[in-house]
């Protein structure tokens, strides 16, 4: 989906057609919190996800800031993930706003099958949506963002060397900022570039599991399936406070209400837990963790806010402030 968040936001409110549009938090640049989305008039400013919204006002002052709404995005993504049901039941879910179908079986043309893709989901949610199709996941995530927004690419096996490989090679699937830099100072700066490093050099650079991956992916290739389905290893809950703090009773009640709604999810999901970690980030931005493992598997709320203020007993909270504070339930099985 394009610019996700941002969309639902514009087709209920008209008035910010043709505006910059920011989403995070509270909807406050003046407080805590970073963007989740902006749409892509707020992007020609430089402001992108994961930016702190203090740093997205700097640069846009007369954005339109708002606060997220995950019920009302949750409903619509359910309607477009409906959608695409129709068109295969091999569909691997990645997120609110985004998700892999497997059509090999069909028998329509892949630009057929994208249009009516597309005009479906737009019937269903007033939105545009931008799909990438190709032989495999890779490809298909790379081709999905180089026609945005509203787009449709389809990639073939031959266009590689025309159209992804004079890419920049962060548009590649898993290549981060730092693995970016890394590359960049090996003076590879395309994916075209990145294929013709010899696999020894990249093992050597990084790992023989992930140079192996760089060595594949430049080339476009990818033979991972679609996941229908998957377990989650953990579930967490954080909160950043608007003002650095060192009164305990803040911090412990905050981390309280974190463990208890953590707790809630993990059960209504059908799960119990053994490995309970606490985290804290201070106000220096260095973040540190403490955890216990159960000898047992649980899911009753008394158990596990035990074991996490047993975890927030093993931090020293009086030489520096807290910024953030965490809980994630790990080591999880089915009840």
């Amino acid at each position: 989906m394009d610019a996700f968040y941002a969309a639902v936001e514009q087709k209920r409110r008209p008035e910010l057609k043709d505006k910059p549009v920011v989403i995070g938090g509270s909807g406050d640049p003046t407080k805590r919190g970073v963007v989740s989305t902006a749409n892509y008039e707020a992007r020609k400013y430089g402001i992108h996800s994961a930016m702190p919204l203090k740093t997205a006002y700097t640069l846009c002052p007369h954005a339109v800031f708002l606060p997220v709404d995950m019920e009302e995005y949750g409903r619509l993504s359910r309607l477009f993930k409906a959608v695409l049901q129709r068109f295969s039941p091999v569909m691997e879910d990645v997120g609110i706003d985004e998700a892999f179908l497997d059509l090999s079986d069909s028998n329509r043309s892949p630009e057929q099958i994208g249009q009516e893709i597309k005009k479906e989901i737009m019937a269903a949610t007033g939105l545009t949506c931008s799909i990438g199709i190709a032989p495999n996941k890779l490809l298909a995530k790379i081709a999905s963002d180089m026609q945005k927004p509203d787009g449709l690419t389809i990639i073939t096996e031959r266009d590689l060397e025309e159209r992804i490989w004079p890419l920049p090679v962060r548009k590649l699937w898993g290549v981060g900022p730092k693995t970016g830099e890394h590359l960049k100072e090996m003076s590879v700066h395309t994916i075209g570039e990145l294929a013709a490093v010899p696999l020894e050099t990249l093992v050597r650079h990084f790992g023989m599991s992930y140079g192996h991956y760089l060595s594949k992916a430049s080339r476009g290739i990818d033979d991972t399936p679609l996941v229908t389905h998957w377990e989650p290893k953990s579930i967490s809950r954080e909160t950043t406070f608007q003002t650095d703090t060192d009164h305990w009773q803040t911090i412990a009640k905050n981390l309280a209400d974190l463990t208890r709604e953590t707790v809630e999810e993990v059960r209504e999901r059908g799960y119990r837990c053994r490995n309970i970690t606490v985290k804290i980030r201070f106000d220096d931005f260095k973040t540190h963790t403490r955890a216990t493992t159960l000898e047992e598997p649980v899911d009753t709320l008394e158990a596990i806010r035990k074991a996490a203020f047993h975890c927030l007993g093993n931090f020293d909270l009086k030489k520096k402030k807290v910024r953030l504070v965490g809980v994630r339930l790990g080591t999880l099985t089915k009840k």
